[in-house]
């Protein structure tokens, strides 16, 4: 099924302006065995902007448009990212709590619209994504959010474990869902600052990540049931970290 034309940008040299003029750019397909020097200037401009590069045979393409393509595609975001790091100044300054909501290989648009719509209710702040093994944020995101994710901060990493680290830097907490947890969630400390990393259902976190994590917690459950979806788990932590910080 094609894409629609609204959301997709096809040929060298209007994906080549399109990053000159700093369009949201959410990704680019790349034939991966285009060639010559408007390519090679497309992914030096991608690698400035911070705008993933994917390599994928013509047959990709092809299925995605009817558009004269020229062997490179790009998909328009539906937000603008912000920086990490700036995104944590801001929240300092204004004399918040940090509360961030870390997403590691959820690809479904319609839970990631669901995620973002709790976060803004329970005041988060920012949700992190990778650059790369997410669903695409374009029109289609925003209108399965109801327009929360036009109300939240959004930053995209090239690496999640950087962003861990950069939360340390800031002193800010990084907690993750795991079932053999000792820690219940309601024992977290959500009124310091605190980011939650949240996996996807089949993969769970990235053992990697859990490994830097500052603290590991279960969500306790009276049904003998394996797993959550995961927007509605992330609505479950969200509230408590709300419950925590509201006042008495």
């Amino acid at each position: 099924m094609f894409q629609s034309k609204k959301n997709i940008i096809a040929g060298r040299n209007p994906v080549t302006e399109a990053l000159k003029q700093q369009q949201m750019i959410d990704k680019i397909l790349l034939f991966k065995n285009a060639s010559g020097d408007v390519i090679k200037e497309i992914r030096e401009l991608a690698k400035s902007l911070n705008v993933p590069v994917q390599y994928v045979p013509n047959e990709k393409l092809n299925s995605l448009t009817n558009i004269n393509h020229q062997g490179v595609i790009a998909f328009k975001s539906g937000i603008i990212y912000q920086d990490l790091q700036q995104v944590v100044d801001w929240v300092n300054e204004k004399g918040a709590t940090a509360l961030f909501v870390i997403l590691d290989g959820i690809t479904d648009v319609r839970n990631i619209g669901a995620i973002a719509r709790t976060a803004v209710c329970c005041g988060a702040q920012a949700i992190i994504i990778p650059d790369k093994g997410v669903g695409a944020l374009n029109e289609d995101a925003v209108k399965s959010s109801a327009g929360a994710l036009e109300q939240i901060n959004i930053c995209r990493v090239n690496s999640l474990m950087k962003a861990v680290d950069t939360l340390h830097l800031n002193g800010i907490k990084v907690f993750a869902s795991e079932m053999t947890a000792k820690k219940r969630l309601s024992q977290l400390d959500f009124k310091e600052p605190a980011a939650v990393i949240m996996g996807s259902e089949d993969k769970g976190v990235f053992p990697a990540l859990m490994k830097i994590c500052d603290e590991q917690f279960n969500i306790p459950m009276a049904g003998d049931f394996e797993s959550l979806n995961v927007s509605v788990a992330t609505g479950m932590i969200l509230y408590e970290a709300m419950r925590q910080r509201m006042p008495d």
